[in-house]
């Protein structure tokens, strides 16, 4: 009798008829219990009673039979919270996929090639100094955006020898670049004019979504579908793209046109996540190496099941980070780097081994 999980995440065909609307319903379940979990519990049933209320028509039917102290939990702390993990899980998780594409190779992620390092150091810039206060309310974001852009090209344009990515260059250039950018934000951060702003900045480069608020939803939500659109209506040329530079020019691809897309939306998705969250590596390491193993390379399916996985990944990492040490919390991008760095060198030494 065959495992009916071998049948649906079949890598040739995989059943997305049956993976997607089971892994929506996964991200409805993780987000009623990651709300409901947590130093104060609040039960499943009550989440979705409250939730429901925001659906209108339905406010004035549902009977408010719950504490307001609950009420208050849900509303203004834990609910934003956990929509803004799925946001920032499935946007990390879509990055690490657009930038694998870009460089062919699936050990490219934000984290290892200094994209995240370069957003962190230009937002510390702005929390700390306030150097791009002219830019707003969005001046966080923009600034991390620029920081992002900054780390892709350079990282690209040095590992680009003849007009061909140097995988080996990009890795090590990536490397360099991360240390170089995590010397500048200490630099920033030892120069810190007050003690508790260096406080926030410190937690908030460890990458946490303590602070999510429901304003911090709309531009990364907005950053998320307008790229994840873009990218599957192009999801014939990115996979053309992983057959290489030639190949994708010889059945039409604009290659140079493209690959500079696609900086603008990893940079754009990069530094819009990182703006909100900190810097959380490696799920955008893990998420589309995992994806590709139960549905194959097609990036149609990828792009959709890496957001879902990444959503759900950040969420229930999120809800061990504030329960393992309650009622204090650990930064979830220290979780995310406990796990990922051993799921990291097993997949270096896989590559080693079909290289040997």
């Amino acid at each position: 009798m065959k495992n009916p999980f071998t049948l649906v995440f079949r890598r040739e065909k995989p059943l997305l008829s049956v993976i997607i609307p089971a892994l929506l319903a996964v991200s409805v379940l993780s987000l009623l219990f990651g709300v409901g979990l947590g130093p104060v519990r609040v039960p499943a049933g009550t989440v979705a009673k409250i939730m429901l209320t925001y659906i209108p028509g339905l406010d004035g039917i549902i009977p408010h039979t719950w504490p307001q102290l609950e009420d208050n939990i849900v509303r203004g702390l834990r609910l934003p919270r956990v929509l803004l993990g799925l946001i920032v899980g499935a946007s990390l998780a879509v990055t690490g996929v657009t930038m694998q594409c870009l460089v062919r190779n699936q050990l490219a992620d934000p984290f290892i090639l200094g994209v995240s390092s370069g957003a962190a150091a230009t937002a510390t810039l702005g929390m700390l100094f306030g150097a791009f206060s002219f830019l707003g309310r969005y001046a966080l974001s923009i600034s991390a955006f620029i920081g992002s852009a900054f780390s892709i090209v350079f990282v690209y344009a040095i590992s680009r020898i003849r007009g061909r990515i140097n995988i080996t260059q990009l890795l090590l250039s990536g490397v360099a670049l991360s240390m170089i950018m995590d010397g500048v934000t200490r630099v920033i951060t030892l120069s810190a004019p007050n003690a508790l702003g260096l406080h926030s900045a410190a937690f908030w480069m460890a990458g946490s979504l303590a602070g999510a608020k429901w304003a911090y939803l709309t531009l990364p939500l907005a950053a998320l579908v307008i790229c994840v659109a873009f990218l599957l209506l192009n999801y014939r040329t990115l996979n053309l793209l992983m057959l290489g530079d030639e190949s994708a020019g010889t059945l039409g691809v604009d290659v140079k046109r493209m690959q500079k897309i696609l900086v603008l939306v990893a940079s754009l998705m990069a530094g819009v996540t990182i703006a909100v969250s900190g810097t959380i590596g490696f799920v955008g390491l893990m998420v589309p190496h995992f994806t590709r193993l139960l549905v194959g390379a097609d990036h149609r399916k990828v792009l959709p099941i890496a957001a879902l996985l990444g959503g759900i990944l950040v969420v229930w990492v999120d809800v061990a980070a504030r329960m393992l040490i309650a009622p204090e919390e650990l930064p979830v991008g220290i979780l995310t780097a406990i796990i990922g760095g051993p799921i990291f060198i097993i997949l270096l030494k896989q590559r080693g081994r079909q290289n040997g």
